[in-house]
């Protein structure tokens, strides 16, 4: 249903989408002020955009919330025809928190998680190298995030919203403070039903765990403070009109490492940035509204950049899961690009 809705889209759908981006917790009515629209229109749209699985909403928890963690950005070739199979394999994975089939030299793209630190890598990722079709696994552990944009969609509607929603300089410190003693079962189990709708109201939530609707508001909005929680909307780039979604390997003169970094972070269709272990590299994720804008920026703003020394890219063609999340839109996506095939046999 998804492939239908994204073409009736409106332009107040997309101002939903974006206001959802910024605060997916945020009321229909606050909502409605930011988007200039009608509660009962906007209330109407907005639940509508999400039951055709054109947004998620969805609550989980910060990476720290369950110990120290080492993050491994994985790229991976397979036997010819096994890239969804692999890619959806590998999206089941609680380890995995990103999972994208790619364009060039590989064919899926990565995230793999793991809890205890780096050292521990080699027996989590035993299995999911083990997984039919995988032919070639390259890891290179992600020494440092210097950006994660959770509103892309402000490149279009800024005027909505207040400063960019990111974070920024995620370094390992920043999480120390939401291990996991701050959580009890009360805690998790909130999370848990936001994460599988990020929208259910604190009353639903507190009848069903048989919790007083207060206390529920009171410890999501404590782990919210904390930073121990990410709300998450996902929304395929194709909704905004993006239909550019590359990552890009760049590689960096190394004395220019942090500054290039920093100058790219302050791109607003950068999505995400990291400094890469092997081959002084930052892995830079852009989304921009045509392959024009795309070239442009690596012409125009890329190339000249002091200390970049050349870049890799590979463009996202289906993308399965991001934040630990399952997109809604990926198998429908696919069976719309694929023919019937039972009209093919009848032919």
């Amino acid at each position: 249903m998804i492939s239908g809705a994204l073409d009736r889209l409106t332009d107040l759908d997309k101002r939903i989408i974006v206001a959802l981006q910024r605060d997916g917790r945020a009321s229909w009515r606050a909502i409605a002020e930011a988007v200039g629209g009608p509660v009962t229109t906007v209330s109407r749209r907005g639940q509508q955009l999400i039951a055709d699985g054109v947004v998620r909403v969805a609550a989980v928890p910060a990476l720290g919330a369950d110990g120290p963690f080492d993050s491994f950005f994985v790229r991976i070739n397979t036997a010819p025809g096994m890239q969804m199979r692999v890619a959806e394999t590998l999206a089941q994975s609680r380890e995995v928190r990103f999972c994208t089939v790619v364009t060039g030299s590989y064919d899926i793209i990565a995230e793999v998680i793991v809890r205890g630190g780096a050292t521990r890598y080699p027996q989590h990722v035993a299995e999911l190298q083990l997984i039919e079709g995988v032919e070639r696994w390259r890891s290179d552990l992600i020494l440092h995030v210097y950006k994660v944009s959770f509103d892309w969609g402000r490149q279009l509607y800024g005027e909505l919203l207040g400063p960019p929603d990111t974070v920024e300089d995620e370094a390992p410190p920043t999480h120390a403070a939401c291990a996991p003693e701050h959580f009890d079962s009360a805690d998790r189990a909130i999370l848990s039903a936001l994460r599988a709708d990020g929208r259910e109201t604190f009353q639903s939530i507190a009848e069903r765990l048989g919790m007083n609707e207060s206390s529920v508001r009171r410890r999501f909005e404590r782990m919210r403070t904390t930073h121990c929680v990410d709300m998450l909307a996902l929304v395929p780039s194709a909704a905004l009109g993006m239909a550019a979604e590359t990552f890009m390997t760049v590689t960096v003169r190394p004395d220019r490492l942090d500054d290039v970094a920093r100058e790219l972070s302050a791109y607003p269709f950068v999505r995400y940035l990291a400094v890469l272990l092997d081959q002084n590299a930052l892995v830079c994720e852009v989304i921009s509204p045509s392959t024009a804008e795309l070239y442009a920026f690596i012409t125009d703003s890329l190339a000249h950049l002091d200390g970049v020394q050349g870049w890799t890219s590979s463009m996202e063609l289906v993308f399965l899961k991001r934040g630990f999340i399952e997109t809604p839109w990926w198998r429908s996506q696919l069976a719309s690009a694929l023919p019937d095939r039972g009209a093919i046999a009848s032919a």
